[in-house]
């Protein structure tokens, strides 16, 4: 296809989705760490009490996401990923409230729902509008404005608390209000979806979710382990700086989708799926034997590279794998798949780190990931009938097994 056949990249539409989606995470995360504080002081809470209120969020995510992607297919990617915005804004003005306990459990939940039809439906939208050899790293960029809003917000919380609650507050009901206008300001994409979707499951078990789905909360386990227990990990070898290896990793996952992000559409996702999850393997090895700060450092950065380019393969597969008029249902039904692998996960390297010690906490994240990457190999074709999108990359991989 020559330069001028190839469809140019809507800039304007995806400064609007992707600044939606920063904004959004911006609101939903500056509480998080005005929370703990907040229910100790105001409600005399426990450490239970306050675990569930932060993380009661990813039930009603999971379970939302993959209708928000089958209302988007239906009704269209701007009004649900709109409708989004707006439950979350109005979630942060319920913090204005004197709310009991479990009336804030309940906004929490509410919130858990926003964030699930905002994300989910930007997601679909992005790929809709991005051209066909981009869309892989048209996924890993969109993904990167998500973490942009979660790291702006959390600090930005932090911040506002020293001023008060209140300010708080205001921060997560105007920041998911400029979302809301940001959304609302992009043009309602070329191609409209199907107003009838195609038949077939739904929830977790769609069928071109579920393998992608398995691989991406098999790969979560490294990220678990590494998130709750590189600090520890660190101080019990008598290294330190686990915070260090912790900044490493998230500054080459940013990196690396910037530099290398588009290599899922150029070489194929199975084919960068699969490596990327060996990468993720070997990153964890390295820090689970590490004998000093250098080589830990070095297994945070291996594990950032590979870590950052297996989500949005899996997500190019799922979307090659799903028939046009069910792709919002799939990508919302993949997605669920990170929030199970973090549920699952998060608990479980805590058992394994009681029983046995840190170090099998990153043998497991491991072993997780090379079963990621032998099932990433093991996936058929990405196409699954007439009806489904031509797949991305090397035509060989196409015709593979």
């Amino acid at each position: 296809m020559t330069a001028a056949a190839t469809p140019a990249v809507p800039r304007l539409a995806l400064v609007g989705i992707f600044g939606g989606l920063f904004a959004g995470y911006l609101g939903l995360t500056a509480v998080l760490p005005v929370l703990p504080g907040f229910l100790r002081d105001r409600h005399d809470a426990g450490d239970l009490v306050v675990g569930l209120v932060v993380t009661v969020t990813a039930v009603t995510a999971l379970l939302v996401r993959p209708v928000a992607g089958a209302l988007a297919d239906r009704y269209g990617h701007r009004t649900v990923m709109l409708t989004g915005a707006l439950v979350v804004a109005g979630g942060g003005l319920f913090y204005f409230l004197p709310l009991t306990v479990p009336v804030l459990v309940a906004v929490r939940l509410l919130l858990g729902a926003g964030e699930a039809a905002l994300f989910t439906a930007g997601a679909v939208w992005t790929v809709a509008l991005a051209p066909h050899h981009r869309r892989g790293q048209l996924i890993g960029l969109y993904g990167m404005s998500m973490w942009g809003g979660i790291s702006a917000g959390t600090f930005l919380g932090a911040t506002l608390q020293q001023v008060s609650f209140t300010a708080v507050w205001a921060l997560a009901a105007a920041a998911p209000l400029l979302a809301a206008a940001l959304v609302a300001m992009v043009p309602v994409p070329h191609r409209e979806p199907a107003a009838t979707p195609a038949k077939g499951g739904g929830g977790l078990l769609l069928r071109p979710a579920l393998l992608p789905g398995t691989a991406l909360a098999l790969g979560a386990a490294g990220y678990a382990g590494l998130a709750a227990f590189i600090v520890l990990h660190l101080d019990a070898r008598g290294i330190g700086s686990g915070v260090v290896v912790l900044s490493c990793f998230s500054a080459v996952y940013a990196l690396t989708r910037l530099v290398i992000g588009h290599l899922p559409d150029k070489l194929g996702p199975r084919r960068v799926a699969a490596w990327s999850a060996a990468g993720e393997a070997v990153g964890l090895v390295i820090i689970a034997v590490a004998p000093n700060l250098p080589v830990a450092v070095a297994g945070g950065v291996v594990t950032g590279i590979g870590f950052s380019l297996l989500h949005p393969s899996l997500a190019l597969m799922v979307m090659n794998r799903a028939e046009p008029a069910r792709q919002g249902a799939a990508i919302g039904a993949y997605t669920s798949f990170w929030d199970l692998g973090l549920a699952v996960w998060g608990p479980v390297t805590g058992l394994v780190a009681a029983t046995l010690d840190y170090s099998a906490v990153f043998g497991v994240g491991a072993a997780c990931a090379v079963a990621a990457s032998v099932m990433a190999v093991w996936i058929g074709r990405p196409a699954i009938g007439p009806g489904a999108a031509r797949p991305a990359g090397r035509e060989t991989e196409a015709r593979a097994a």
